[in-house]
Order: C-alpha cells, then structure tokens, then sequence
C-alpha cells in the first residue's frame, strides 16, 4: 500500500477544499459581515494542511492499486467532514464540536439533517457553505460509484447496461479521469439549468443557487427553516420535482442521451430506470389516494414530498408526518430504495432492490420446476451469479448495520421512533425522518451520543457499507 501517495492525493482534496472555502470568504467579504475572517481562517487552515501534505509528508503517487483506491475513499470523507467543521465551529452557528461535525458530515454526504434552526436570518456565507458541501459532495458520490465501487462488484455500476453503440460505454468506462470530466460537465450544466429555472419562478438569485446545488446533489439544505414550503408556489416545487427525479437517474444515462443528441430512447431502454419511474408514479398513487380523502394535505405537495423522500433528497413542503399512519410505513420503506446506482442519491438503489426482486421470483419458479435451469436477468443480460451472491451479502449486511446502529441511538435516550427513523434517514442519506426528527423538527435535540453515531451512518451509507468493512479485514493491509 502507498501511504505516503494516499497522503498526497488527500493533500490535494484538502486544497481544492480549502480553495471553495474562498467563495463564502468573499461574499462575506462583500456582505461586510463579521464572518469574514472566520471563513479566511478556515480556508487558510485547510490550504495550510493540503499543502504540508503535497509538499512534505505525502509523495505523488506513480500508480495506485485498487486498496489505495478505497482507503482513499474512506479516509477523504472523514476528512473532508472534519475539515467542513472548522467554519461552522469558529463562527458558532452549532453549539458544540458534535454539531458542527454532524452539520457538515451531513451536508458533504448530501444527507441535509441539519442541528441549525434559524436559517432565514442566518448569514449569506453560511448558507453557502451549507449548500456548496452538498454540491462537492453530490459529484464525489457519482465519482465513487462509477470509478471506485465497481471493484467491489456491488456498486451497481457493472450491472449498467446502456444500449449505445460500444464506444460510449467505452469512453465512460476506459478512465477515470475522463469519466469524472464528463461527469462533471453534466453535472454542472443541470446545476446551472436548475438555477435559472428557479430563478425564473420567482426566487432570488441567492436562493436559486443553493436551491439548485442541494437539488442536484440531492442533498435537502435549504436557506430557510420552512424548506421548499417557505415560497408557497407549485411552480417551484414542480421544477424541484422534475430536477429531484433527474438527478436520481443514473449519470451515465443521461451521457448517453447527450451522446445521442438527446434522444430518450436511452432512458427508457434501461432497466434500472423504468423500476425507478415506476417505484415513484405506484408510490405516489398509493400513498395520494389516502392523505386526499382524508384532507391532510394536496395533492402537489403529495408529489413533492414523495419524490423528495423516495430520490432521498429531504426537501419538504408540508410536514408528512402528520399523514395517515400506513402512508408513513410506505414512505420508511422507499427511502431504503433509494435512486439509482450512479446517481447522487442515497438508499440500497433501484438496480439492488431490483436484481433481488429477480432473483426471488427465479426462487419461486425453481420450487415449481426444480430441474429447470433459471439465470436471473437483467433485461436481456444474464447477472452472473457472484453478482448476485454479493448484493445477497450487500442487502443482508445493510440491515444488520441499520438495526445495530438504530439500537445504539435508542441507548443514547432517544424514544424508538425517533431512533429507527433518525438511523434509516442518515444510512440512507435523506436526512428528514419521523418522530422528533421529522420535516417540522430537526436533529438539534438528540444526546450528542446519538448525533456521533448517526455521523457514522452517513459516512457508511455513503461508502455503500462494503467499502468502509474492507478496511477491516486484516487482509486488506498485508503486502
């Protein structure tokens, strides 16, 4: 293992973090706000320990294997959050060292469980900073599934199947570096297309910016305690839907489509992404029918609160809590789903959920035709079968760490609802979840016991669970 090169790249993180912490500094600056040498302290610290790292402890790499490749992964999220902290503590928006750990691990894992109360009249810088965390955040989670958790054979990347002509596959397949440029053009270009959208329907500019970075990330900070709900316009929370649902679909899809001049036949013909269009639209139907008749709420806000949950954006406009009990269990139930794989959202994904769906239905035909010979497929592609044994393994190992993470929150003092909400909402990185920490509430409340253990959930719900248990094999670190 290269450590001094895992040094060294983490260096290069820290600078590049260090330097986006000047855009809050600047407007600060230009607000002539009291948190300017807060935010130039804070970037300098960064910029200071990037650079002792690049320059003197680490050493530029020449090449990297595959455990590089994860404990990288693994140590910048850690990093990065710790570094994320340092504006949040100095200026004291959070009350502690827990808090403001909690409120950047959640914006960079693109979670948006926030400690902070008070956002309408809290500072420009801040608020930036909020949502820029979730927008870094967002393209080094589509980064992460389509280069990194591949080599583990449980990201979902390798079961993508884009029916193109071979050189696109090619071109998203062959680097890495290539593939996180072309990522990040597309990224950008729907994070500028939303902000001009929401700008047009009547937000501030401000606002339509940090709006459109947590969208795309699919993050959930908002600049205002009411979230969404606070501009009471249809129109808004129309395009919001629309950009939730974009961005949960599969990066690479949307290349095609670019690559095709814009022909959607790309989308369609995916697999992944018809279960996910048709996950959101019977969700929506089921869950729509009770709250309508029983007046507790529109049917807009129905839309936008489902694909918020389901996408694992955490966006509100009303407080779904207050629905009908069963709609409730539902809402639980796709916020485990998740987007797709490739995409910023959070969850299990559509293409997991999916493949073990399969394969449970090839089960049940196997008991009725015990010497047929069943393949699970994938549209027309045969899943080998390690694909499907490791989604097995990925699915069984996600619920033992929800269940044992949610039981440790509950031994901090939190009530059970609130514990096994809180506990699936940050594993999945949609943040808003029930009880005490519904839509109306936020997590400011919780021992901070609870709040550092939850930061692990969102750390390992970001990691995908695999990459954080195969630091732990002793194998791992053998030569």
């Amino acid at each position: 293992m290269h450590v001094r090169g895992v040094i060294w790249l983490l260096g290069v993180l820290s600078l590049f973090y260090g330097s986006s912490m000047l855009l809050p500094t600047l407007i600060a600056l230009v607000n002539a706000s009291g948190e300017f040498w807060h935010f130039l302290f804070a970037a300098c610290l960064t910029l200071l320990i990037g650079l002792l790292s690049v320059r003197y402890v680490g050493e530029q790499p020449r090449r990297l294997t595959h455990r590089d490749g994860f404990l990288i992964v693994a140590l910048a999220w850690v990093t990065l959050s710790l570094l994320g902290a340092i504006p949040f503590l100095s200026i004291g928006v959070c009350g502690s060292v827990v808090d403001a750990l909690f409120e950047s691990a959640s914006g960079l894992t693109t979670t948006g469980a926030t400690v902070l109360s008070g956002l309408d009249t809290m500072p420009h810088a801040i608020l930036l900073w909020r949502s820029m965390q979730e927008w870094l955040g967002g393209m080094g989670i589509i980064v992460l599934a389509v280069a990194i958790m591949p080599l583990l054979g449980v990201g979902g990347m390798q079961l993508f199947r884009a029916e193109t002509p071979g050189p696109v596959k090619d071109k998203l397949t062959a680097r890495v570096t290539e593939t996180a440029k072309v990522l990040w053009y597309i990224y950008l270009l729907m994070t500028v297309i939303c902000a001009a959208a929401y700008a047009l329907a009547g937000m501030n500019w401000f606002d339509a910016i940090n709006h459109a970075m947590c969208t795309v990330a699919i993050g959930g900070f908002s600049t205002h305690d009411a979230s969404m709900g606070w501009f009471h316009s249809s129109l808004i929370e129309m395009i919001a839907v629309f950009f939730m649902v974009l961005a949960g679909i599969n990066f690479t899809l949307h290349f095609a489509v670019l690559n095709n001049r814009f022909s959607l036949q790309a989308y369609w013909r995916d697999e992944e992404f018809r279960a996910y269009i048709y996950i959101l639209s019977v969700v929506f139907v089921v869950i729509a029918m009770p709250v309508w008749w029983s007046d507790s709420d529109e049917l807009h806000h129905v839309l936008f609160n489902v694909v918020s949950v389901a996408t694992t954006t955490g966006f509100a406009v009303s407080d779904y809590s207050q629905w009908p009990p069963g709609t409730n269990m539902l809402l639980f139930v796709v916020m485990f789903i998740g987007a797709c794989a490739g995409s910023t959202g959070g969850g299990m994904k559509v293409i997991r959920v999916l493949l073990l769906f399969r394969q449970g239905l090839g089960e049940i035909r196997r008991m009725i035709h015990p010497h047929a010979v069943i393949y699970t497929k994938l549209g027309e592609q045969t899943v080998e079968a390690d694909v499907v044994q490791a989604v097995w393994g990925f699915f069984v190992l996600y619920m033992v760490c929800y269940l044992m993470i949610a039981v440790i929150v509950a031994m901090t003092g939190v009530d059970l609802l609130t514990a096994m909400s809180a506990t699936a909402a940050c594993l999945t990185n949609t943040g808003p979840g029930f009880g005490h920490v519904g839509p109306a509430d936020n997590y400011a409340a919780l021992p901070s016991a609870g709040k550092s253990v939850l930061m692990f959930a969102m750390i390992l719900g970001r990691l995908e669970i695999y990459t954080f248990f195969v630091l732990l094999v002793p194998e791992f670190w053998r030569k």
